[in-house]
């Protein structure tokens, strides 16, 4: 039986995935960032424990107790939480801290792994970006921009990587019925003075009420966990796992329009070398 290490198993996505790798084979090892959550998931019988990606000691400590398991044969890089507020309005300490959980400390905990792997000579990434790792809209900006900076990491890890047995993926879901929003709650009022900030108006008449009022109706195109769990699974036992995972209509639509337009910015800068 084979180890999957998988961050953010809280909620959402990285729970259902724990229960979804489990249903396949996998022993999962299912971190979260609360200990409480952790001793949740252990009743729920899975091996859990705390891991979390904002502290370097944490991480350190993360791997330390997984490797002393047994080998780690992948790992699943899912947690993540987000920041909402405009982008004028976001002050440096906010944008720090999104990018310590949904960058830094994802990458941490990949390379504290990659030594293993290659010892292990075998090895798969899984990483959990978003279509907002495609394409930026309001009031997403900090997230957005953790995941735009995600995606190029691991694209440059990827081919870097490609003379090693190890395999990277990216998922890239669009909506998905999990508590994100809900979540995102207390870092908004944390950071974001939108009370003074010069769209007032505008965070009463749309983030406000999407933050604090409950959806009349979910998104037209959303989709539940167990959509992205399955491309995980995919992603870890395909013998040729694919570079990226679209997730719902949206995250199909700006993949494609995405690489259009990529070709047509290379034919640009070729007629004009």
């Amino acid at each position: 039986m084979k180890t999957v290490l998988l961050t953010g198993c809280s909620s959402g996505i990285g729970r259902d995935a724990a229960h979804h790798l489990t249903e396949k084979g996998w022993r999962v090892l299912a971190t979260c960032r609360k200990e409480e959550d952790a001793e949740t998931l252990r009743a729920e019988g899975f091996e859990s424990f705390a891991l979390d990606l904002a502290s370097e000691e944490s991480v350190s400590a993360g791997v330390a107790r997984a490797l002393s398991l047994g080998p780690v044969h992948a790992l699943v890089n899912n947690g993540a939480f987000a920041l909402p507020g405009a982008v004028e309005d976001l002050p440096r300490g906010g944008l720090r801290q999104i990018f310590e959980t949904n960058l830094f400390g994802t990458h941490d905990l990949t390379r504290q792994l990659i030594p293993h792997f290659r010892a292990n000579g075998e090895g798969r990434i899984v990483t959990i970006s978003s279509v907002l790792g495609l394409v930026g809209i309001p009031w997403r900006g900090a997230y957005v921009a953790t995941k735009f900076a995600l995606e190029g990491l691991t694209d440059v890890l990827r081919v870097e990587m490609a003379d090693t047995p190890i395999r990277i993926s990216l998922i890239e879901p669009g909506p998905i019925g999990t508590a994100i929003r809900l979540k995102s709650i207390p870092h908004f009022e944390r950071w974001i003075d939108w009370e003074n900030s010069p769209r007032r108006r505008q965070y009463e008449d749309t983030l406000l009420k999407r933050l604090y009022q409950p959806a009349a109706k979910k998104d037209r195109y959303e989709l539940p966990p167990s959509a992205v769990s399955a491309k995980i699974a995919h992603a870890l036992g395909s013998a040729n796992p694919r570079r990226r995972y679209y997730v719902t209509t949206p995250t199909y639509l700006s993949g494609f329009g995405k690489r259009i337009l990529s070709t047509r910015a290379l034919d640009w800068f070729a007629r004009r070398s």
